[in-house]
């Protein structure tokens, strides 16, 4: 049988790097969940991707446990990545860096799960609308 549910929060940490210290702690402490115990599996269960933020939907239960889910990381951290840019432009006029058309691709390949997308096709165009906004131009 299926436990009551508390709450579902959502939370965007560094890979490996999740610490009692805020937001964790200030957004798991009202709660009354095991931080520390949040914090160990987090870390471990995302120790392959260390330096990427990894958005997780964490579902509290009435009785103070918890289950996570992890999603893939954000298109625009990935695209800053791609670029090597440290943040996107503040309007969408300006340009801020270039990726290329593989790029792209694999971040939509990797982002596919996450996109409201029926082909790759379809999601390469939202990558490519993300890094528009972002100033990042996407070159052939």
């Amino acid at each position: 049988m299926a436990k009551p549910v508390k709450t579902i929060l959502k939370l965007q940490l560094e890979a490996g790097k999740a610490n009692p210290a805020p937001p964790v702690g200030t957004a798991l402490g009202p709660h009354g969940i095991n931080i520390q115990d949040f914090c160990k599996k987090f870390n471990e269960a995302t120790k392959e991707m260390m330096g990427d933020v990894v958005p997780a939907e964490i579902t509290i239960y009435e009785d103070r446990s918890f289950d996570f889910k992890l999603k893939t990381p954000p298109a625009s951290a990935l695209l800053k990545k791609a670029a090597g840019v440290e943040k996107g432009a503040s309007d969408s006029k300006t340009k801020v860096g270039k990726v290329t058309r593989e790029d792209v691709r694999k971040i939509a390949e990797r982002k596919m799960a996450d996109l409201n997308a029926y082909d790759l096709d379809a999601a390469e165009k939202i990558i490519r609308g993300t890094a528009r906004n972002m100033g990042i131009v996407v070159v052939d």
